[in-house]
């Protein structure tokens, strides 16, 4: 089965199981979905260990990592890579190219089952592009983007996301293009839109 027979949306249904070896603080453990019930996840896929653009997205997940508990959200990054590998990279300082320690799982997907399953795996490769999950409390995606494997993630536009998408569940209000926290949310429909349109609209 090809990567263009995968599914194409997962946003609005559950998020696939997973689970797998994983680096956790320095050691190996099994890591899986279900371990962060009534949680909010970011899990997002990376090619390579030991490549040039993945440590930079690796580390500022990690240098953010109190953002995203302070929100109730967990991180977690994957690769196709060995849980050997992870452990190796994380010896490696960050000036000479490593990683470092970092503060949340990296999950060692040798069989590529978990970027199979998340319609992000690059068959001819072996790899897997830049994709990013958020995925509620209740384990639905939310929100996916899948980056080609030039160009890394922002860390500030996905805490923004799940803010958003925390504010939407929490209020019923719908957040409008450019949002943040504190700033105007608008309510949905036709009537109710246009005390929001009434102010900011030009």
């Amino acid at each position: 089965m090809t990567l263009e027979q995968k599914p194409t949306r997962f946003v609005g249904r559950p998020a696939p199981f997973f689970k797998a070896d994983a680096l956790v603080n320095g050691e190996f453990k099994s890591v899986s979905l279900d371990d962060y019930k009534g949680k909010w996840k970011v899990l997002f896929f990376y090619p390579l260990d030991f490549t040039f653009v993945c440590p930079t997205e690796i580390t500022a997940f990690s240098d953010s990592i109190s953002k995203f508990h302070e929100m109730n959200c967990e991180v977690i990054g994957c690769s196709i890579d060995s849980k050997f590998s992870h452990l190796a990279w994380s010896k490696q300082a960050r000036n000479e190219g490593g990683i470092g320690e970092i503060k949340y799982p990296l999950l060692a997907d040798v069989t590529k089952k978990i970027a199979t399953d998340y319609g992000v795996l690059i068959e001819d490769a072996g790899i897997a592009l830049r994709g990013l999950f958020v995925i509620d409390e209740q384990n639905v995606v939310q929100h996916s983007t899948i980056n080609n494997l030039g160009v890394g993630r922002n860390i500030e536009e996905t805490l923004r996301l799940v803010e958003a998408f925390q504010y939407t569940a929490k209020h019923g209000e719908v957040c409008p293009a450019n949002w943040n926290k504190g700033k105007d949310a608008m309510k949905p429909g036709p009537k109710d839109s246009k005390a929001w349109f009434n102010k900011h609209g030009k």
